[in-house]
């Protein structure tokens, strides 16, 4: 990446400044502008974050909102009410709360001596998605988004549920939330005691999510509310959507581009869950000359030709070996200058035969260890590895020898006929890129709750032993499979630790299956390109702890256990500017029984540490997930400490019923 000194505009920097809301509640604002934008207003863009920009996502804020003040904009970064540096209570994600702080913001924003009005919201990942609910309220100064790695469903397209199942990504962010929004103020913003008085309120307020998110297991009104796929039409402001093929979120940038009626463009890179001027896989792309050109557009009125460029510009991803991390993804952008494009085509293949037996499903509940993360995040060993460990464990249709490359481009899907033996099942469908030596590279994948098989609002239990149809929906993909591979379709009804297992053990009997595989004309060559990355001068840090991770399967052969342990060390860095030094660690276990779904658990342990010049703090974050047949358990704890003094402690119990998952 370029690292960029010298702008159009001379910047400042707010490393603190109060922004308070209509209820009194303060909250901290980080603010990069021109020098002279009092003289010379400009727009504002702001980013809206429970994650903390003093010390959480400060290393993309040196390298982003910098960059963008030099170019003539106020930048503005807000602790989200009740985290970092900012007062108040947080209870939930994207809450009426949140939402309405950020327009308030916007407001305040427009109204400044330094703003022309126009102000812009941008974020990935919770960023992402609370822009375009934003969006969504019509806040009057509010004129264009970009969201990345977000979406537009938060029942069938987040964290939470896939295709009616309960992923486990579910505990693992209410985990992971736990344990972030556990630590203090800095003391050097909310001076004397009160950091210490907002921090104790904040851990006694403290919610932990998992049994909230667990107690809407359809997709009820909750899940509703803040899913702008309601009614798409509410988003008047343009909409630049952006997300890539190694995170969770491939599918938002289809469906904003296909039903987004303000103007809308979608680009999908070969990334992880990383904004792409220095995300990986590379290649990385000039993120933020990107934005530019729609901000100056939607903000400032200029004429950046941002209109004419395609609505979809996705990355085809050639063909690689399997491997849990790839540096790079050789490949070439691909242009569609409308979306849905005419260009794809969909190909149904039957890949079972008239006549013949149904085929057999009753997978190991260990089957899907192959499968990585839900949405990599550590440039590390979290992508899909070779599938041939579960393919051994599906069902697999093997289709022939490709005397010809193709390009596949969309959303596959799996339009089956299936018969189950027991009331509730999941069926998991994964399309692999079979090597000539035999090496499975994960394509795309789908999962489906069977007994949400025509509704996520109101399922309805399998009747045993009868066929029901049902429509697999695999993620948007770009995808060139060469000449002499073949495709696989690999089929499961379990899918650990991707998906919670069925209550109890799942025979399905599969009938029918057709595939329905969407193919571009090959390209040829790159159709679009993009300016190399660039970005402000760099965080300036001192390495106390570096970062590692390690991640292991292991078997007990006297038990039968499969067991998955992760350790992620996140490290730990001071900060060279303001000297506070932060570290990070979590570890998982997740384990399982081949035969018995009840066996399913999962527990994490997260530590988080802050410290200046002899104040440090520490805390510990535990939780832990089972099931029987019958009810979800689930537990939690934090630990606070002072120094080495605890000085807090709460436990979390509940038990949830399941309903159909």
């Amino acid at each position: 990446m370029k690292t960029v000194t010298e702008f159009p505009r001379k910047v400042i920097e707010f490393p603190d400044m109060g922004i308070v809301m209509p209820d009194g509640c303060r909250l901290s604002a980080r603010i990069w502008m021109p020098e002279d934008a009092a003289d010379d207003p400009v727009p504002a863009i702001l980013e809206h974050l429970p994650y903390r920009k003093r010390d959480g996502t400060i290393f993309r804020d040196q390298l982003t909102h910098p960059y963008f003040a030099g170019h003539g904009y106020a930048s503005i970064r807000v602790d989200m009410r009740g985290n970092g540096d900012s007062e108040g209570l947080m209870d939930d994600e994207y809450s009426e709360q949140e939402l309405q702080d950020a327009c308030d913001v916007i407001a305040w924003a427009a109204a400044q001596p330094w703003c022309n009005g126009n102000v812009g919201m941008m974020g990935i990942s919770w960023g992402g998605f609370n822009c375009l609910q934003v969006a969504a309220k019509q806040p009057p100064a509010l004129k264009a988004v970009i969201s990345l790695c977000s979406t537009v469903d938060r029942y069938a397209d987040d964290i939470h549920y896939k295709g009616g199942c309960l992923l486990i990504e579910n505990f693992g962010w209410a985990s992971t939330m736990l344990s972030y929004s556990s630590r203090p103020p800095d003391p050097l913003i909310a001076g004397g005691n009160r950091w210490r008085d907002l921090w104790l309120d904040r851990l006694e307020n403290q919610p932990f999510l998992a049994p909230l998110w667990l107690s809407h297991q359809h997709r009820d009104a909750y899940w509703k509310r803040g899913s702008i796929c309601e009614d798409f039409s509410a988003v008047k402001a343009a909409v630049l959507s952006i997300g890539g093929w190694h995170d969770g979120y491939r599918n938002t940038i289809s469906h904003l581009v296909t039903n987004i009626e303000a103007p809308v463009k979608g680009i999908v890179g070969p990334w992880i869950h990383k904004y792409p001027h220095y995300a990986g896989p590379r290649p990385a792309i000039g993120f933020l000359q990107e934005a530019l050109r729609w901000w100056d557009r939607w903000l400032k009125g200029a004429e950046t030709g941002v209109e004419a460029d395609p609505d979809y510009r996705a990355y085809v991803m050639d063909s690689v070996r399997p491997a849990r991390w790839h540096p790079e993804r050789p490949g070439r952008w691909v242009a569609e200058q409308e979306w849905p494009s005419s260009n794809v085509k969909v190909e149904a293949i039957d890949l079972i035969p008239e006549g013949a037996k149904p085929a057999i499903v009753a997978t190991p509940q260990s089957c899907g260890l192959a499968g990585g993360e839900y949405f990599p995040f550590t440039f590390g060993s979290e992508l899909p590895g070779d599938q041939r460990p579960d393919d051994a464990l599906s069902v697999c249709f093997d289709r022939p020898v490709l005397d010809r490359a193709i390009d596949i481009v969309g959303a596959p899907e799996l339009l089956v006929r299936v018969a189950s033996d027991r009331p509730q099942a999941n069926i998991a469908v994964r399309l692999c890129d079979v090597h000539p030596d035999g090496a499975s590279e994960l394509i795309s994948y789908g999962v489906l709750n069977l007994t949400h098989r025509n509704s996520h609002e109101l399922p309805e239990a399998l009747p045993p032993g009868e066929s029901v149809s049902a429509r697999v929906v695999l993620d948007q993909c770009a995808y060139r499979v060469p000449a002499g591979h073949r495709l696989r379709i690999a089929v499961s009804n379990a899918y650990w630790p991707m998906i919670w297992p069925s209550p109890e053990p799942v025979r399905l009997d599969l009938s029918k299956a057709t595939l329905n595989l969407p193919v571009r004309p090959l390209a040829t060559g790159d159709e679009v390109s993009f300016p190399a990355p660039e970005g402000a001068t760099p965080w300036q840090t001192e390495t106390i702890r570096p970062a590692s991770s390690e991640r292991h399967v292991d078997r007990d052969e006297k038990t039968g256990i499969v067991t998955l342990s992760i350790t992620d060390d996140f490290g730990a860095v001071r900060d060279l500017a303001h000297g506070l030094a932060n570290g990070s660690m979590v570890r998982e276990v997740w384990a399982i029984h081949p035969d018995d779904p009840s066996s399913a658990s999962g527990k994490t342990h997260w530590t988080q540490t802050l410290s200046r010049n002899g104040w440090s703090v520490r805390t510990e974050t535990f939780a832990a997930i089972h099931s029987d047949p019958q009810n979800f358990v689930l537990s939690a704890r934090i630990e606070a400490y002072e120094g080495e003094n605890r000085v807090f402690e709460r436990d979390f119990e509940q038990k949830i019923p399941r309903a159909l998952v």
